[in-house]
């Protein structure tokens, strides 16, 4: 732990460097937690108004400003699967928007072909039809824009959704989940939703690595910058996430004006922290983030809110797996977790061959059959699969270790 302490000091001197005065800085929350048990609407728009309004959160809006909301449509699942950002806070967020005379614009690239067919089956599924009544639009631009990015420490290049362009701000507003490779899917992993959909397995092989994937995450998140970050954790996923896990009551809205902070708080909310969780990591080896909430200022209780039996899969946290260590090529093959597949649950739609960009599944007798020597373990198979067939699968010893904290 020695090396976070240091990277935590480092992180408070370049957080408070550019600090006015002690007393404007304390006037501001850096996140916030509020509590939010159900999606009905006298709960959610006055704990959405508190944890925004606690973050000063949409102070930079302006009337005429064009906001586009980035929520987390990753399929054409219904909100009470909790795969998807609830429409209800969706529909809460544009209220306030519009009361400041903003225009918006909801937008996402789900998994599968970029195409509008299939970008407004999410929208009717997901319920975004009821804030498009509400007076926001539902971005129906499809057209890609590739873009240099020197600044990036990895992604140096890539493909966009060209919509977002035309915002003056965005506004980043997720789903807490369990997430396959990534251990969680939060405010950071939401931006990766701005890749056009069948390029994402490309960029997924192109960063096979789970710290070089984080980072590209990273990049995503300062190439874009959104304004302001909000997490739906009212009804989480936990399990098999991000897709196929199940509905977790966690009974909480997070907000904060940076993606990072939001996810220190929603990791601490389902009793994470930065060892299993590779974008925290590599946020925090970067400045951006510190090693957890008590070297942020927040609203609200945190650990009044936490779900301890949250099931979400560590991510490489066991010490000596990392790499360096002497022993990890030995612990590797025996207890690094891997997409498996549920026989009796597959129906043979080749879904996951389709979207494995490593190409390291073929259907043999209406079954995917995964060649291990070829899988980079992005998960792409697990996420995307319709019937939660394929699962990140865990060894006993790694259960067992992990839970001794090695």
């Amino acid at each position: 732990m020695c090396k976070y302490r240091l990277l935590d000091a480092y992180f408070l001197v370049i957080r408070f460097k550019y600090t006015k005065s002690p007393e404007v800085e304390l006037e501001n929350y850096d996140v916030a937690v509020v509590r939010c048990k159900t999606y009905d609407v006298e709960a959610v728009k006055p704990a959405l108004e508190e944890a925004v309004n606690a973050v000063n959160g949409l102070d930079f809006v302006k009337p005429g400003m064009k906001i586009i909301i980035k929520p987390n449509l990753v399929s054409f699942k219904k909100p009470d699967a909790a795969a998807t950002t609830h429409p209800a806070l969706l529909e809460a967020l544009v209220e306030m928007l519009l009361a400041r005379g903003a225009d918006v614009t909801i937008g996402d690239s789900p998994g599968g072909p970029h195409s509008l067919p299939l970008l407004n089956r999410v929208y009717a599924v997901t319920g975004m039809d009821r804030v498009e009544k509400l007076g926001a639009k539902l971005n129906r631009n499809m057209n890609e824009k590739t873009v240099d990015f020197p600044e990036g420490k990895v992604l140096k290049n890539f493909t966009y959704t060209e919509y977002l362009d035309e915002a003056d701000a965005i506004i980043d507003f997720c789903k807490l989940k369990s997430h396959g490779m990534l251990g969680m899917s939060a405010a950071v992993k939401n931006l990766f939703g701005t890749i056009p959909g069948l390029k994402k397995p490309e960029v997924h092989y192109k960063f096979q690595n789970d710290a070089e994937f984080a980072d590209m995450l990273v990049d995503l998140n300062e190439y874009f910058k959104p304004r302001l970050a909000i997490c739906d954790a009212v009804v989480g996923m936990e399990g098999n996430g991000p897709t196929a896990g199940t509905p977790r009551q966690i009974g909480a809205i997070i907000a904060s004006k940076s993606t990072y902070y939001a996810d220190v708080v929603g990791a601490e909310l389902i009793g994470m922290n930065i060892d299993g969780l590779p974008t925290l990591q590599a946020a925090y080896e970067r400045g951006f983030a510190p090693a957890s909430s008590k070297n942020l200022r927040v609203y609200g209780d945190i650990r009044a809110l936490t779900v301890d039996d949250f099931k979400a899969p560590p991510v490489r946290g066991l010490s000596f797996m990392r790499k360096g260590n002497v022993l990890h090529f030995i612990s590797k093959a025996a207890l690094e977790h891997k997409p498996t597949l549920k026989k009796r649950l597959c129906v043979g739609c080749g879904e996951c061959a389709r979207m494995c960009p490593a190409k390291a599944i073929k259907m043999k007798n209406k079954k995917p059959h995964i060649n291990r020597e070829k899988c980079i373990r992005c998960f792409c198979c697990q996420e995307f699969c319709p019937r939660a067939a394929m699962v990140a699968h865990r060894p006993l010893a790694a259960k067992v270790l992990n839970k001794l904290k090695l």
